[in-house]
């Protein structure tokens, strides 16, 4: 199938040619659906703080740090800010067409509704000086033109990161600023230094990295911190190879082999680069200004607060499983370990697997131990698109809470889509990862992905059809073999933006 210039080829990439056909033969056989066994609720997988559990988690957080632990905040801030703009590329193409803008705007209520709401955004000022330098017209064509392409904003080109979002009577913030703020109120160490790792794409990281250098010292002098602020970028060996309609390696004009990107799952491996003590995940869109952060704060302080309760718990197992040997356990404590593991950790054995065998047991409990940790916070289902919290079988047979989209549940099956019918949450992408053991050693997290989770679409290049394949979501596939833990978070800490008109709702407003 592959030319010596091919392997040649994937060699440069950082790819390994067993990988590769790995993927065409995903290709062939597609991916199987997840096998849901209920969806994760309240009382059954997600856990509910009430004020009391509240206020402890973040003391126990807050404690941890000021005793040494070290957090670090890791904000996936790669993607384009262009689909933001979906409503507006389609009226500006049909203004260029000379339909008059009153009747583009009457029937493309996005455009319409920017169009109303202009004076309101973070980035007017700009976009009005921008129109008026050349001596061009405040007008609807030039409202949305100027905001979108190089003459003006350029917003339809830039990621969503270095964007305007908030108003401030100093100024405005884009998101990667209100990350910053928000880090330093809740990912700083106990000597006043907050880690921040964002994942930019090659062409826009001089762009964050111009702005971090403008803005770095005002926000350390006003929050009395210092920021170590790195970045990194999805890596080339991480790309999957395209294939043609016969699953045949997609070739380029020149003969070379189609690579492309495998989705956010493949920030794995960023990730895997990360050492800290807890690691906080969060997109980079949901950000608010600073008179609704409180709850965000609290939240993730609380969620890292559960972690750590339960880590110690879960070191105190690790040790012992790992320095004594079967025979050294009593019944006793691999029986207090394996209640641990199921009703805390949340890991069911195999159906009607009772480890009749102590050695079996011991193996059992010592590899499930042994794993990354992940406090992931769920947000009560109101219509918004997005993964769920389910309980789902794993491919050794045990049944663990997984974050699961709705492309991983099989379409056909009436019982699997009632249960997920059944989901009362779903998940807004906030996590606290721990990613070490009880020794302190950092955990090779791509030995904890599943490589049967994926997601195989249709694409088309240089106007030849190909198919792509992603990788496991980063909080689905790509951590499906951590200790999980649910907790139930307020709908408040989610406010994402996915259309430049989220910007409206009043969670963004100044």
């Amino acid at each position: 199938m592959f030319s010596s210039k091919d392997k040649k080829q994937i060699e440069n990439r950082g790819s390994e040619l067993h990988t590769v056909l790995v993927q065409i033969e995903n290709f062939k056989s597609g991916f199987p659906y997840l096998q849901l066994a209920d969806a994760a609720t309240v009382g059954n997988g997600i856990i509910k703080l009430d004020k009391a559990g509240l206020e402890k988690a973040i003391s126990l957080y807050e404690e941890k740090v000021t005793h040494g632990v070290r957090p670090l905040k890791f904000v996936p801030a790669s993607g384009a800010a262009s689909r933001m703009f979906k409503a507006l590329y389609e009226a500006l193409e049909a203004m260029e067409k000379s339909v008059p803008a009153e009747k583009v705007l009457e029937s493309n209520k996005g455009a319409k509704q920017y169009i109303e709401g202009l004076e309101k955004f973070a980035f007017y000022t700009e976009l009005k000086e921008a129109i008026e330098k050349n001596g061009n017209k405040m007008d609807e064509k030039n409202k949305i033109d100027f905001l979108l392409n190089i003459n003006g904003l350029n917003y339809g080109s830039l990621p969503k990161g270095l964007l305007k979002f908030h108003k401030y009577p100093e100024g405005e913030r884009t998101p990667f600023e209100e990350h910053l703020v928000e880090g330093a109120a809740y990912a700083r160490d106990n000597k006043g230094n907050v880690k921040l790792s964002f994942t930019v794409s090659p062409e826009h990281q001089p762009g964050f990295e111009l702005l971090l250098e403008q803005i770095k010292g005002k926000y350390e002098e006003e929050l009395g911190v210092s920021f170590n602020v790195s970045f990194s970028q999805q890596k080339p060996s991480t790309d999957t190879i395209a294939v043609d309609l016969n699953n045949e390696p997609f070739r380029e004009k020149d003969g070379s082999l189609l690579f492309r990107p495998a989705g956010h799952g493949a920030l794995i491996e960023n990730l895997n680069d990360i050492n800290a003590d807890i690691i906080f995940i969060k997109n980079i869109d949901n950000v608010v200004p600073d008179r609704l952060k409180k709850a965000t704060i609290d939240y993730k302080k609380a969620l890292a607060g559960v972690l750590l309760k339960q880590q110690e718990k879960l070191f105190f197992y690790q040790k012992e499983l790992n320095e004594k040997h079967a025979v050294a356990l009593d019944s006793a404590f691999l029986a207090a370990a394996s209640t641990f593991l199921e009703n805390t950790l949340n890991t069911k054995p195999e159906k009607n697997q009772y480890y009749t065998e102590k050695d079996e047991l011991y193996q059992y409990l010592k590899e499930k131990f042994n794993r990354p940790l992940r406090v992931c916070g769920m947000v009560k289902n109101e219509g918004e698109p997005g993964g769920g919290p389910f309980w789902a079988k794993n491919s050794d047979g045990t049944i663990s809470l997984q974050v699961v989209e709705s492309s991983q549940i099989d379409p056909e099956s009436v019982q699997q889509q009632n249960m997920a019918k059944n989901a009362t949450h779903f998940n807004p992408v906030d996590l606290v990862c721990a990613v070490k053991n009880y020794r302190g050693e950092k955990y090779n997290l791509i030995n904890f992905t599943d490589p049967a989770t994926g997601f195989i679409s249709q694409k088309s290049k240089d106007g030849k059809d190909l198919k792509a394949q992603e990788l496991p979501g980063l909080w689905n596939g790509a951590m499906s073999n951590w200790n999980t833990l649910f907790v139930e978070v307020p709908i408040e800490t989610f406010n994402p933006v996915k259309t430049v008109n989220d910007l409206l709702r009043e969670q963004h407003l100044g």
